[in-house]
């Protein structure tokens, strides 16, 4: 590792074992029953979540490129930070866009502060993106979100950036509960740069979450291969159907997994045995949609005022400057 990345661990749970199966002894005593999505992303689930990115049906991360393309020297112009804090670490083109900018507007140091509960992901975007730029520093943190965003050393004048609609995985409690977190990062002068996926014609959003060759489909049933590993399980996850489903109700796409037929799975580090009925659904993921009235009240709600709202040309996302 380069003399450039720094790495600050804030008290995290590293009992990955233990913390999963709390959560699934809860989720699977629920009703409808119900894993977390943070479960998708084991190695398969992150190269398949990958995968998914380039699919012509999800629509979402090319078009939040484009925008942050046509926008990123005028929000690095506006802003002038000195250091950008990313939520979920990563390298990919649209962190570059932001960091190339930022370098083009300010003559001294630039500092990258990826932020991820995963320590192989903070470290991997380090030493991606100081192998391509010399003039780069980056200060990784290891933490989570709902607990140590505010812990973040500072540097200097920030922008904050929560990119690919992540926001969009929390219900709305929980979106605001972290949006106040974000406002209390802030400084005056400082900025916060949101994703947001815009709600849509069901015929666009639908197959973004159920392509055609079925990568979405391997991405939700690699939760169950998860659990097998970990835990000690033995889904057969091609006995469960993946379902993805828009709520007009809740604005979102639901996604679940539906059992084929009658099973029975045991979970042997939990020493649990589960029924599924046939037709029996386990809720995986959330992805709520947005509208500019209520991106604007939700960060409003958290203390803070939408700047600028900048969308692609057919409005299917938007990327949100707001400060406090």
């Amino acid at each position: 590792m380069t003399e450039r990345f720094t790495l600050t661990r804030i008290a995290v749970d590293t009992d990955y074992h233990g913390q999963m199966a709390r959560d699934v002894t809860v989720g699977l005593d629920a009703t409808p029953r119900s894993l977390p999505p943070k479960y998708f992303y084991d190695g398969a689930g992150s190269d398949l979540f990958e995968q998914i990115t380039r699919l012509p049906e999800y629509y979402q991360t090319r078009t939040e490129t484009a925008i942050l393309e046509s926008t990123a020297a005028a929000v690095m112009a506006e802003v002038q930070p000195v250091e950008l804090v990313e939520l979920g670490s990563g390298a990919s083109r649209k962190t570059r866009v932001l960091l190339e900018q930022m370098h083009a507007v300010h003559a001294g140091p630039v500092t990258y502060v990826p932020f991820d509960v995963s320590e192989d992901a903070v470290v991997g975007a380090a030493e991606a993106l100081t192998a391509d730029y010399g003039w780069l520093q980056v200060h990784g943190i290891v933490g989570d979100f709902d607990h140590h965003l505010t812990r973040v050393p500072r540097r200097g004048r920030r922008l904050v950036a929560f990119l690919g609609s992540t926001i969009g995985n929390l219900d709305p409690d929980a979106q605001v509960d972290l949006l106040r977190d974000v406002h209390d990062m802030l400084q005056p002068g400082d900025a916060f740069l949101l994703g947001v996926d815009l709600v849509k014609d069901v015929g666009v959003l639908v197959p973004a979450y159920d392509d055609a060759a079925g990568v979405t489909a391997a991405f939700n049933r690699n939760v169950l291969h998860n659990l097998n590993t970990t835990l000690g399980a033995d889904f057969e996850p091609d006995r469960f159907d993946h379902v993805a489903r828009w709520s007009e109700d809740h604005q979102r796409i639901e996604m679940w997994l539906r059992a084929t037929e009658r099973m029975s799975v045991h979970v042997k580090d939990l020493d649990l045995e589960v029924v599924f009925e046939e037709g029996e659904e386990i809720h995986t993921e959330i992805s709520s949609k947005f509208t500019e009235e209520s991106v604007r009240a939700r960060l409003g709600a958290a203390g803070l005022q939408v700047a600028r709202f900048d969308t692609d040309p057919d409005g299917l996302f938007a990327v949100v400057l707001s400060r406090r």
